[in-house]
Formats: C-alpha cells, sequence, structure tokens
C-alpha cells in the first residue's frame, strides 16, 4: 500500500473539512494545494475524489443537526414533526434552482470557468463584498433571526444565490450566507440554513459522479478514497462547530480578507510557477 497516497487524501481531506463550511472556497484552496500536492491518480479518478470526500462533510451536518433535522419523535407513539417537514420542504425549494442549472449546464460551466482566473477572481470579488455586506449589516436589525421564521420564498431566493457557487471559486457557503444577509437574515440564522442547504446539493453532485464514473476498482485508490471521506467528516465536525460559536460574536470580514489574500496567492502561484 502506497503510503505517500494515504497521507496525501489525510491532508486533502482535511483542507475539505474546513474549507466546505467556512465561506473561503474549497475549490480556490484544492487548486492551490493540488499545484504542490498532486494525487498519483488519473484525471478522472480525482475529479471523482474532490466530490465524493464531500459526502464526508454532509456526514457531519447531518450528524450535528440530527435533532432538527430528524422529522419523527417516537415519544410514546410515533409522531411527525411539522416545523421539521416544513424546513426539508423549505431546503428543497433553495435547492431547486442549483440543481436544475446545474443539471443543464455543468460541463460548459466547469470547462468555460474551471480555471485560475475565475477562481481567482471570485475569491476576490466575494472577498470584498462579505467585507462592503458586513460594513453595512447590522445583526440587531435583522429580519429573520431564525430559521424558523424564515418563508418559502425568502428559501427561494437563498436558493438563486446559491446558483451562483457553480462558478468555481465562488463558495457556496459564501453565495448563501452573502444573499441570505442580504435578505434581511441574521449571520446564525443564514450560516445554519447554509448548512442545511448542503446535505441534497453536495449528495446529488457526488452520486452524479459517482454514476459517471463508479467507485473505483483499485485497492489502493478505494482507500484513498474512504481514508478522504473519512478525515473530511471528523474535521467537517470541528469547522462547524467552530463557525457556530464564531459568528455569535464576529462578523465575516476577516474571511473576506482571507479570500482577497487567497485569490491574489492563486494568480502569483500560476504566473510565476
Amino acid at each position: 500500500m502506497n503510503v505517500v497516497e494515504i497521507l496525501k487524501a489525510v491532508f486533502l481531506g482535511i483542507v475539505e473539512g474546513i474549507t466546505e463550511w467556512l465561506p473561503i472556497s474549497s475549490t480556490g484552496h484544492l487548486i492551490l494545494v493540488d499545484q504542490f500536492l498532486k494525487l498519483n491518480a488519473s484525471a478522472e479518478f480525482k475529479e471523482l475524489f474532490f466530490v465524493v470526500i464531500q459526502l464526508g462533510a454532509i456526514l457531519a451536518v447531518i450528524v450535528f443537526y440530527w435533532k432538527k433535522l430528524w422529522p419523527f419523535s417516537n415519544e410514546g407513539r410515533l409522531h411527525i414533526e411539522s416545523d421539521t417537514i416544513s424546513l426539508w420542504m423549505k431546503i428543497i425549494a433553495a435547492c431547486i434552482p442549483a440543481a436544475v442549472i446545474g443539471l443543464l449546464f455543468d460541463d460548459p460551466i466547469n470547462a468555460l470557468f474551471y480555471n485560475y482566473q475565475t477562481v481567482s477572481f471570485t475569491l476576490v470579488l466575494y472577498g470584498i463584498l462579505f467585507i462592503v455586506i458586513e460594513n453595512r449589516h447590522r445583526d440587531s436589525s435583522a429580519k429573520i433571526r431564525d430559521v424558523g421564521q424564515m418563508n418559502y420564498k425568502t428559501a427561494f431566493l437563498i436558493g438563486l444565490f446559491q446558483v451562483l457557487a457553480l462558478i468555481p471559486g465562488t463558495s457556496r457557503s459564501g453565495a448563501t450566507i452573502i444573499g441570505a444577509m442580504l435578505l434581511g437574515t441574521s449571520r446564525v440564522a443564514a450560516t445554519e440554513f447554509t448548512f442545511y442547504l448542503a446535505i441534497p446539493v453536495m449528495f446529488g453532485a457526488s452520486l452524479l459522479k459517482m454514476v459517471k464514473y463508479g467507485l473505483p476498482a483499485a485497492s489502493l485508490e478505494m482507500t484513498v478514497l474512504l481514508v478522504g471521506t473519512l478525515v473530511a467528516f471528523l474535521v467537517s465536525l470541528l469547522a462547524i462547530r467552530f463557525l457556530t460559536v464564531y459568528i455569535k460574536r464576529h462578523d465575516f470580514k476577516v474571511f473576506g480578507w482571507y479570500r482577497i489574500v487567497l485569490g491574489i496567492l492563486v494568480i502569483l502561484t500560476f504566473v510565476f510557477r
């Protein structure tokens, strides 16, 4: 067994677990990491790997928010929580735009925009937007302070912002958090709803890649995939916990500045490599 490839999978799982949930673009980081730490595998397997390890991140959200997401209770008799069903309906409504656009235009979007120029531009652009929006946003004046207060219209509009994340470097969590805040949602509620949206979106993306490429037959590749997914799950639990605590006392401007610096690093990496 190639220990080096396993260690690479561990590191990539750490990167995925952190950057998937913080609004700093997992794609931007993986592009940078891939310049220095390339998996010794085919292009098809690497594309499969970078999407499927997201299943670990999804599982972390489900575990972390299990009580809020599981609609059934068994206190004496089986009971369906109507509020939880309503939450899932809002999640589905918000995922419709990205699902439709993604299914129709996934390959053209990747062909046109999956490059360092686009990633560096979107990193800097949304970094600036985070700073500008935070300077104008006052959490105390937010109309929606809890996900339960969100109506279907707001959920769907947040889903439209999620479509922007189809452009590499945007950050799915970054786009939806910015959109939710612009629509009058508090940081805490915006972040929580963003976590929920990841479940169907990332599960669907992973399923499509597995259907397209199939699971690897080679034992080393399967081991690399499983290790990366497990590490992404464990690190995601920590990242989600960190962000939920952080945003109760801080804003997102630090992530905006981080994105700007990362965007510049992506440009420099490719210009002077």
